[in-house]
């Protein structure tokens, strides 16, 4: 059978060109994304916004304790990992619809030292562009507000603000991502237009960007847009995914499932 070819725009989605595929979302009893299959393996993008409720959906039908138990695996691989390890300044995520949660992470970077970071939307009265987001920083217990789309925010501003280059190591959230580690967002494009001077200037190396997900959003494969920002790995409740292209090539580990 033919694999689709998944085109992730900032904004949208395009069809592509695909030979016949099984339904969006098809399963089999031994491949059903929850015990660690590839529930996306073939999957016609006709009708993009589909595709990103499809994805969406299976994290969201997953049960609380599959929520903890992975979110628990995460924490347990990236806590001992050299890329965590070095990393001084880490931004996290404020876990919103399903997506896989960070904060046992966050709690643990706290008392480990670490610095760490949550995304805020761009804040009034500053330079840095429309559409991209400022870091600031955050400990367990500091006031919250949300924000336009309803995801809670640090209140602190001033000096806690930085920008992603002052970032070590930035966390991700995504819809959907394949092996190569490309990955599908949410269609705002935040993301992609703060860290586009990783795309500019390929000398950099800060930050180093780790997506966060679920096993059960794992696709195929997403032929990426030349706007898109590739990361350098995608750690899910089963694997560390590793972008095969890297310079600084992560080891790849697997654990046991649950």
């Amino acid at each position: 059978m033919a694999v689709a070819h998944v085109r992730h725009r900032a904004e949208s989605l395009k069809p592509s060109q695909l030979s016949p595929l099984e339904p969006l979302g098809s399963r089999t009893k031994a491949d059903n994304g929850v015990n660690g299959g590839c529930p996306f393996r073939s999957m016609p993008l006709n009708l993009p916004p589909q595709t990103r409720r499809e994805l969406r959906a299976a994290r969201r039908r997953l049960q609380p304790r599959q929520h903890r138990r992975h979110a628990a695996s995460v924490a347990k691989q990236l806590k001992h990992h050299r890329f965590f390890l070095r990393a001084r300044r880490i931004a996290f995520y404020w876990p919103t619809d399903g997506e896989l949660d960070p904060r046992p992470l966050l709690r643990y970077a706290n008392q480990r030292g670490k610095v760490c970071y949550l995304p805020v939307l761009r804040p009034r009265n500053t330079c840095w562009g429309r559409g991209k987001i400022w870091f600031v920083r955050f400990r367990p217990g500091d006031r919250m507000r949300p924000n336009r789309f309803g995801i809670p925010e640090p209140t602190a501003r001033g000096r806690q603000l930085k920008l992603p280059w002052n970032l070590a190591l930035v966390l991700m959230p995504l819809v959907g991502f394949d092996t190569d580690c490309h990955r599908i967002g949410m269609g705002g494009g935040f993301y992609d237009r703060s860290l586009a001077y990783l795309r500019e200037r390929r000398s950099w190396r800060r930050p180093r960007l780790i997506g966060i997900a679920h096993e059960c959003q794992r696709v195929a494969r997403i032929e990426p847009s030349p706007w898109d920002i590739p990361l350098d790995a995608v750690v899910t409740e089963r694997q560390v995914y590793a972008k095969p292209s890297a310079g600084d090539r992560l080891v790849q580990s697997r654990i046991a499932p649950s």
